[in-house]
């Protein structure tokens, strides 16, 4: 039997006595009989320690040389890549990823981490020709802060590393909030920076609810930037306590992601990507494909492929190596798709699954079956809303402008992918979608980790995330002017 890890806040290069009264249990998703750790429920009084902490970390921090910042953060990476089966291990055992993806999820990481090192020693400005003659004009990019960092459990390892990479590198502090579920993870990941060399309060930890903890971080007067990756309604409320203070947020929410696939495809490609896109991870993803948007005339065809390729994923324990759409994370979210899927038989024709899944390696689980909804109407629950899980409903489009219509009808615009020959019709695709992550002939999840992430309308609050845009959000541009004496 595992031992059960009693984890703690790190404050100021301390992890603090594990002694609260209330705790909540992290599960293992494949197996909920399971407990890998008791989380403390946490309290305002820990936010105030951390931020303080970041606070005073700042002040040496945001002076300390790039070079430096970036040789700490190799070291970190270098750490991660050592430990990439441990860590693989863990997020499968926690959150439920199929371990494959788990160790590519750890791969990512270390990328992130070392793209952001290097970060570290680009130009941090430029100089602008000034109109007084032999006058100097230039910019800095200075880092805004303490910063807070909210993450979820789905990416444990990868979101809450595109967030905390750039604000180190950049020279701000710190305070990490993750999601109860992915809690072990985090203090796990928090070890290694630890390790890897971080001043006392560079990089703090709290853990607990969000609902208790959650609004004395984001409103607390000592952070300057929140950067948040969760649902919709906890976004706004960020948006709104930043709003009201003045300060930077970065919101990164939901999505509806649809696969539009077009009569000159190559069906047998469309079906491949459009079934793992929807499938793996149990479509756990904010960039999971929930909608197949198929030409009338070829979608009977798409759809027998579909299916093929949706049997031949695996369902297994998310430790199993031939795992690959593994559990949802939760009992509630178990619930959440089958509320989802019943609705959407009525609404429509159910095509496959529809059900939790039973047999005896699932029955300790969270584990429901691959689901596919044909011929719902557009306005319905299951085509409007976020289900994040292992359901696709199958739309049938008549014109690439029905198509087109039908995918930007959500109130999201996060991902979107096209599967076509036709290169006109990706090009009018690629400018009338309204999507923030635009693909063709690929799936809607992911993107590389230097380049921008991030969605439009619902789904962002419009900024982006990774690569080169990530400079914006971490800094403040601080613009000077040098004049000779006496002119």
């Amino acid at each position: 039997m595992m031992s059960v890890h009693m984890l703690s806040h790190y404050i100021a290069g301390e992890w603090l006595a594990a002694n609260e009264g209330e705790w909540t249990a992290d599960l293992n998703p494949s197996d909920a009989t399971q407990v890998l750790a008791r989380v403390p429920s946490g309290d305002p009084g820990v936010i105030d320690q951390a931020v303080e902490a970041a606070q005073q970390a700042f002040a040496k921090w945001s002076l300390t040389p790039g070079p430096e910042r970036a040789e700490i953060m190799h070291r970190a990476a270098n750490i991660l890549a050592q430990r990439r089966q441990d860590f693989a291990m863990l997020v499968a055992s926690e959150v439920g990823k199929p371990i494959g993806e788990a160790a590519q999820e750890v791969d990512r990481g270390v990328v992130i981490l070392r793209y952001f090192a290097e970060e570290a020693v680009h130009p941090m400005g430029m100089v602008i020709p000034a109109q007084r003659a032999e006058s100097l004009q230039f910019t800095l990019s200075q880092p805004a802060g303490p910063v807070s960092v909210i993450s979820p459990w789905n990416f444990p390892i990868a979101i809450p590393l595109w967030k905390i990479a750039p604000a180190l590198a950049y020279g701000n502090t710190v305070v990490w909030k993750p999601a109860e579920t992915a809690s072990l993870t985090a203090t796990r990941l928090t070890e290694v920076f630890a390790e890897a060399g971080f001043a006392r309060g560079v990089l703090n930890l709290v853990l607990g609810k969000g609902s208790i903890i959650g609004p004395a971080l984001t409103g607390h007067p000592g952070i300057r930037a929140v950067t948040f990756t969760g649902s919709n309604a906890t976004g706004m409320e960020i948006a709104e306590s930043a709003a009201r203070r003045n300060i930077k947020y970065q919101l990164e929410m939901g999505g509806k992601n649809a696969a539009l696939v077009f009569a000159d495809a190559d069906l047998d490609q469309a079906a491949q990507l459009v079934a793992s896109g929807a499938m793996r991870y149990a479509g756990q993803k904010c960039t999971a494909t929930s909608r197949a948007i198929v030409a009338a005339e070829v979608t009977d065809a798409f759809l027998d492929r579909l299916a093929s390729h949706i049997r031949a994923l695996p369902m297994a324990p998310a430790t199993e190596p031939k795992s690959a759409v593994g559990p949802l994370i939760a009992s509630e979210a178990v619930e959440k798709v089958n509320r989802y899927a019943e609705m959407g038989s009525k609404d429509g024709k159910m095509f496959m699954g529809g059900h939790p899944s039973t047999g005896e390696v699932f029955k300790r689980g969270f584990f429901f079956e691959p689901t596919v909804i044909v011929d719902v109407p557009n306005d319905a629950p299951v085509a409007q809303e976020e289900v994040f899980g292992p359901l696709l409903v199958v739309q049938r489009a008549r014109t690439i402008d029905e198509a087109l219509a039908l995918a930007n009808s959500t109130k999201y615009g996060l991902s979107v992918s096209l599967f076509t020959r036709e290169i006109n019709a990706a090009l009018h695709y690629i400018q009338a979608i309204e999507c923030g992550m635009v693909r063709v002939n690929g799936d809607t999840t992911g993107v590389d980790p230097h380049a921008p992430f991030g969605g439009m309308r619902a789904s962002s609050s419009h900024s982006r995330e990774q690569g080169p845009a990530a400079i914006e959000f971490f800094t403040e541009i601080k613009t000077v002017q040098i004049n000779p004496v006496g002119s």
